[in-house]
């Protein structure tokens, strides 16, 4: 683009250098061609070295007003070179070049002598230098604001994108605690009904029907669990709500009966207390509550040996408190201990979201109890806390 500007311009300056000047200039010569040239070539570099490239064309101008030539000719290049100038550089740079410039176009009306009017000559040589070199600072200030915007657009681009990446890890991982939940809990209970089944097969037939009447109805909820995590998944945009409506909704505190007689048709004694006055949970809240019931149950039917669990569930004014002990013969090891760190470790995360906080350890009198405080929903202002479940 420097280049094609460059060529435009040396072949406008050396038409109009063929027109006859006024007095008392000379008429374009060889030598004339040969500087309006030089001018020229020298613009191509005017982004590229701005203020060295106004030094070279006031320098050539001046030369070619020295040697009897019209300055108007040339007169151009050097607005050209100062509008470089001032949009590349500072406003003190760019007052220093127009400050040169408005000297030369003065020296350029001294060297017409008695033909030149000088009232007319200095007005110039403030006025188009000043112009020029607002207009190139307005035009510098400008692109250095778009060069900042478009960096910050590029930065807030990669940000969003570390976000999006970071949501999905999140998600992934909170899926994974689901699916360990969910496969933990139930794979226990079928493994122990089917051992149960499997022991009294012929001693005791209703015994055993009743055992692969657990396992079916347990796969069966194992199952639809899955589902609708997987469901979670596929649900995305291009899916109504109507269809995103079918998926069965995560289980919640309402859902702890139901939970209790399987432990109990597991072969562990459990007794569900509920205290307080029950209040409506956030969907995410009421899943987080089940979940650490869950577990803990979990970890007494692999861990606690023969024992009977108690499920306390406290509904207090400004908290909610579920707490699962159990007498077993020893102390149930922490589900951490034997697998990766993907149960005690997940009632903690869990509990966390909502500003909550789990405890889980021996008890003095044996046994084990894990114990889940958050905060209730309605204790600030009656707003939910922490993030909603999907």
């Amino acid at each position: 683009m420097d280049s094609v500007l460059a060529a435009l311009y040396a072949v406008g300056s050396l038409v109009l250098g063929q027109e006859a000047p006024p007095a008392p200039w000379h008429p374009v010569d060889a030598l004339g061609r040969v500087l309006i040239l030089l001018v020229g070539g020298a613009l191509v570099a005017r982004r590229v070295a701005p203020v060295p490239v106004l030094a070279v064309v006031v320098a050539l101008w001046l030369g070619y007003i020295g040697c009897g030539y019209w300055p108007v000719v040339n007169s151009p290049a050097v607005l050209l070179a100062l509008y470089a100038v001032a949009a590349a550089h500072r406003t003190r740079t760019a007052a220093v070049c127009a400050a040169a410039v408005g000297a030369a176009w003065l020296v350029a009306g001294l060297l017409g002598g008695r033909y030149t009017a000088l009232p007319a000559v200095a007005v110039q040589a403030v006025a188009f230098p000043g112009v020029v070199a607002f207009l190139g600072r307005t035009a510098g200030v400008s692109a250095e604001r778009s060069r900042r915007l478009a960096e910050l657009t590029d930065r807030l681009r990669a940000e969003q994108e570390l976000r999006a990446e970071r949501a999905v890890t999140e998600e992934r991982v909170r899926i994974a605690r689901e699916l360990h939940d969910v496969v933990a809990h139930h794979m226990s209970m079928v493994s122990l009904q089917a051992g149960m089944a499997g022991y009294v097969v012929e001693a005791d037939p209703a015994t055993a029907k009743g055992a692969l009447e657990t396992i079916a109805a347990t796969s069966r909820e194992a199952l639809e669990e899955l589902r609708r995590l997987l469901a979670l998944l596929r649900v995305g945009p291009e899916h109504g709500p109507d269809e995103a409506a079918e998926y069965a909704p995560a289980p919640g505190l309402d859902r702890l009966e139901e939970l209790v007689r399987r432990v109990r048709a597991a072969g562990v004694p459990t007794e569900l207390r509920l205290e307080g006055t029950p209040f409506r949970l956030p969907p995410g809240m009421d899943l987080c509550a089940y979940r650490v019931v869950q577990e803990a149950l979990t970890n007494v039917l692999r861990h606690a040996g023969p024992a009977a669990a108690v499920v306390l569930v406290r509904y207090a004014a400004r908290t909610l408190t579920v707490r699962v002990t159990d007498d077993g013969s020893r102390p149930a090891v922490p589900d951490g201990a034997s697998t990766g760190g993907h149960g005690l470790i997940g009632m903690h995360e869990r509990a966390k979201i909502y500003r909550g906080t789990v405890s889980a350890g021996p008890r003095a009198g044996g046994g084990f109890e894990v114990e889940l405080r958050l905060p209730a929903p309605h204790a600030a202002g009656g707003e939910p806390v922490g993030r909603p479940s999907p």
